[in-house]
């Protein structure tokens, strides 16, 4: 929006950038949050070295939101390294995930001909381009499901688990009676993620998430936008149903347009379900990941009988969030029981020993309304997912919303060399 030419004004309430997605430190910190009486043991390092994400997410290397970080020239304050690996569980067991056609081959996921087949699959799928008929072998892109696409390729059932999970991250099964275009598009931006980089397609920012949000508040300041932290939202001022200003402290800041999280607006969301994100302390890499400082695994739904997939993210002190020597496991999923501890049970024990867990249940709220009528913006909750494509594909709705038009990003790129010159791009 500062990039746009409009004013921004961005008040926070805490103390800190990036609000329920931040990275709390030092570790005393994170301890007093979760409400635990006693201070973090020697043996946990000193208390600095730590940055530990609530929302734990990777980045796609080609995906949304590492377009807009090189097209807005966010990543100039930030620096990343690439995730390790990922990996997925099947009959209690973690493999690697294969995909391409040189790893199907030699993946102990699949049997020998079921790999001759998952390599044709993922070689029409790398070559596939709905607008070039050549390429579609039979498969049209709206009227074809991805169940029919498995079937095509006679893939078995696990095969087509971690596909749908692993490799194009749909969360639930309803995927399979969907045109087929939107998965083809996942798994091919999954590999060519993976090939930006070769070890896997997830990129993670050096000393936790809670730097993303300071870099776009460093972009939006040279555009003019104002940041205020620490500034309390006591009341929303409207006038005939539409939002003129915000209420703080005695003083009113006047607006046109409002975007907020769904917690400054409790009256216009509804809940739509709950996230358990379980936060672990280990002093080892996981089983089965050779020794990796960073990677995820996914639980797929069916392998553990549940509707949505259960997921692990790994970082470590290789990512300047954690003392040498310590790594950090999240694990989320979307809660289904009235016993969400015992959801995620079967992870935690894939990641044993622990030496420190800390539990957060948080509801998920959708707005209401689109806000074309009040121009109150209100963004979904984060999700249970280990990318930032969802979060990315909620920004752009906002955006489309509130200016009436997609969000381009080439138009972004063009703005940018209009400020900064073509030699910097």
């Amino acid at each position: 929006m500062s990039v746009n030419g409009k004013k921004v004004l961005h008040m926070d309430r805490n103390p800190y950038y990036g609000g329920e997605s931040s990275s709390i430190t030092p570790l005393e910190e994170l301890y007093k949050r979760f409400g635990l009486s006693e201070s973090p043991p020697e043996s946990m390092g000193r208390g600095r070295d730590w940055n530990v994400d609530l929302i734990p997410k990777f980045l796609m290397a080609n995906g949304q939101l590492v377009k807009m970080l090189l097209y807005t020239e966010v990543t100039r304050y930030l620096d990343f390294k690439v995730v390790d690996g990922s990996f997925v569980y099947k009959a209690s067991k973690i493999y690697k995930v294969p995909s391409t056609e040189t790893e199907a081959l030699a993946s102990s996921l699949l049997g020998m001909f079921e790999k001759r087949r998952y390599r044709k699959f993922l070689l029409f799928v790398s070559s596939y381009d709905e607008n070039d008929p050549k390429t579609h072998q039979d498969v049209d892109p709206v009227r074809s499901t991805m169940r029919d696409v498995y079937k095509k390729f006679d893939l078995g059932q696990d095969t087509i688990d971690f596909t749908g999970h692993a490799l194009a991250l749909y969360r639930t099964d309803d995927y399979l009676d969907q045109p087929c275009l939107e998965a083809i598009n996942r798994i091919k931006l999954y590999s060519e993620s993976l090939a930006r980089y070769g070890k896997s397609p997830y990129l993670y920012p050096l000393y936790g998430l809670g730097e993303l949000p300071q870099g776009f508040a460093r972009l939006s300041a040279i555009y003019g936008g104002t940041y205020m932290l620490n500034k309390p939202v006591d009341e929303l001022v409207m006038e005939n149903n539409k939002v003129v200003g915000v209420r703080s402290s005695g003083e009113v800041a006047r607006c046109k347009q409002l975007i907020c999280d769904p917690s400054y607006v409790p009256d216009r969301v509804r809940k739509a379900g709950q996230v358990i994100r379980v936060i672990c302390i280990l002093s080892h890499p996981i089983c089965s990941t050779s020794d990796a400082t960073s990677c995820q695994i996914i639980i797929p739904q069916k392998q553990l009988g549940r509707k949505s997939d259960i997921y692990i993210c790994l970082i470590s002190h290789a990512h300047s969030v954690a003392a040498q020597g310590k790594y950090i496991a999240i694990i989320s999923t979307t809660v289904e029981t009235a016993q969400p501890e015992t959801e995620i049970q079967p992870a935690l024990e894939l990641i044993e020993p622990v030496d420190q867990k800390f539990v957060a249940i948080s509801d998920l709220y959708e707005p209401l309304d689109d806000g074309t009528e009040s121009q109150i913006f209100i963004s979904q909750s984060y999700d249970a997912t280990t990318h930032f494509e969802t979060t990315c594909n909620d920004i752009k709705d906002i955006y489309r919303r509130m200016t009436g038009s997609d969000f381009d990003f080439e138009n972004m790129k063009r703005k940018q060399n209009d400020v900064f010159g073509e030699d910097q791009q």
